[in-house]
């Protein structure tokens, strides 16, 4: 009984050294790229704010107001597709003295368009457009890449190449050879884009600004003694 106890310890032993022997025979290393590029696409936030003293003057005003905004939207060549209401608002207004009860002094009403243009160059003199016909609002502007995917799958094939170049330098100089690969994991972010040459409208700067995409991965190889 003593000598079957110990054979099974002496297989339990030698299979729990089987994980760190393997272990011992691995490389990991990190490999990252990065792709850098202007963006093709704007998304601006631009809409009409309208106050009066009743609630159904300030909803006319700012209708009259938004229809000329989008008349001069699709005069700038953008599409029905393009163009979106992101906000609708009609709130009161008070006196905001601290003594005596709240006096309602009128009513705001709000109405924001959210626009987006295939073509940068555009959007200087479309902000020209806008502002003349009444635009008084603009909540920010995003630039976007279009193809992000396939610059970020570009940044990731040269990612694993900056793995495997490290790889074969550290097994260089172990004195060892790198074999297949084992695992590959990856983590990948975009910052946000740095500024650019601005071009202007009307005095108003717009600064497309570079996006850089940048691919992170991490890869176990084998190692060939």
């Amino acid at each position: 009984m003593l000598r079957y106890l110990a054979a099974l310890l002496i297989v339990a032993a030698t299979i729990a050294a089987f994980p760190a022997l393997a272990a011992d025979k691995l490389l990991t290393v990190t490999g990252d790229a990065t792709v850098n590029v202007a963006p093709d696409t704007a998304v601006i936030r631009i809409g009409v704010t309208t106050t009066a003293k009743t609630a159904r003057e300030a909803s006319e005003g700012n209708a009259r107001q938004a229809t000329s905004v989008l008349a001069a939207i699709k005069e700038s060549g953008i599409g029905d597709r393009d163009v979106q209401t992101s906000r609708l608002s009609l709130q009161p207004q008070y006196d905001q003295s601290k003594t005596g009860p709240a006096r309602l002094l009128g009513f705001q009403v709000t109405n924001q368009l959210t626009v987006k243009f295939h073509d940068i160059d555009k959007l200087p003199g479309f902000l020209d457009r806008a502002i003349a016909a009444g635009a008084n609002e603009m909540s920010g502007i995003e630039f976007i890449v279009s193809e992000q995917s396939k610059l970020l799958d570009q940044a990731r094939d040269d990612a694993v190449a900056d793995a495997r170049r490290k790889a074969e330098l550290y097994a260089k100089a172990a004195g060892v050879k790198v074999g297949q690969v084992v695992t590959i994991t990856e983590e990948g972010s975009s910052p946000p884009p740095r500024p650019m040459q601005a071009m202007r409208a009307a005095g108003v700067p717009v600064a497309p600004g570079e996006q850089t995409l940048r691919a992170n991965v991490t890869v176990t190889y084998a190692i060939i003694p």
